[in-house]
């Protein structure tokens, strides 16, 4: 399994964040880095693709050690959805699988939570970004009904570990930690299982 483009990603992403490269440069970056990742799909494994019947999975790829970064896998059975929910970091999201729905929410005047637009249908390759500076709350939801479809996240911190709100309709928020539905990773460092390590 070429476990090595992963490898080669979770590098990119270290080195603009080694660098502190400032937001838009690093989600900018990151998105290129995040598109070429996802541009084929043979690398994720089956562990880490794997869909619940009751609710989307979220499953850890790689933690920095300093918690500066994650890469996740979401897993999105038929018909699944998030709560409206944020993610007080900066965030990519790109479709390796199938195609999602997302919805963004931004205050009105008021303070109101409104949806900001229609939703947009992220295809296979699309690349989206989030961060409390550019819009930071969204609604993310399984484009089919009838089959899995997957996202590969990277986030501003250990995402897993990060307190965040969901936003019920007419409550306050409420608040929430997601953690990971997995408890091993992917081995990103067994280079002799590689034949062409990078």
């Amino acid at each position: 399994m070429p476990i090595r483009k992963l490898r080669h990603f979770v590098g990119e992403i270290a080195t603009l964040v080694d660098r502190d490269a400032a937001e838009p440069e690093l989600l900018s970056r990151g998105a290129d880095a995040l598109r070429e990742l996802i541009d084929v799909d043979d690398w994720l494994p089956d562990a880490y693709a794997q869909p619940s019947p009751d609710r989307y999975q979220q499953f850890l790829l790689y933690a920095d050690a300093r918690q500066r970064f994650s890469v996740v896998s979401f897993v999105w059975g038929p018909g699944q959805h998030t709560p409206v929910h944020d993610h007080t970091v900066w965030g990519l999201i790109g479709v390796l699988r199938g195609a999602e729905f997302a919805a963004s929410y931004a205050r009105d005047p008021n303070g109101a939570l409104r949806q900001r637009g229609d939703e947009a249908r992220l295809e296979r390759g699309a690349v989206e970004a989030v961060s409390p500076a550019i819009g930071d709350i969204h609604r993310v939801r399984n484009a089919y009904d009838d089959r899995v479809s997957i996202s590969i996240h990277v986030y501003g911190a250990n995402i897993g570990a990060v307190h965040r709100s969901t936003y019920p309709s007419g409550g306050p928020p409420k608040a929430f930690i997601s953690g990971y539905a997995n408890d091993t990773l992917p081995n990103l460092w067994n280079l002799s299982k590689d034949r062409h390590p990078t």
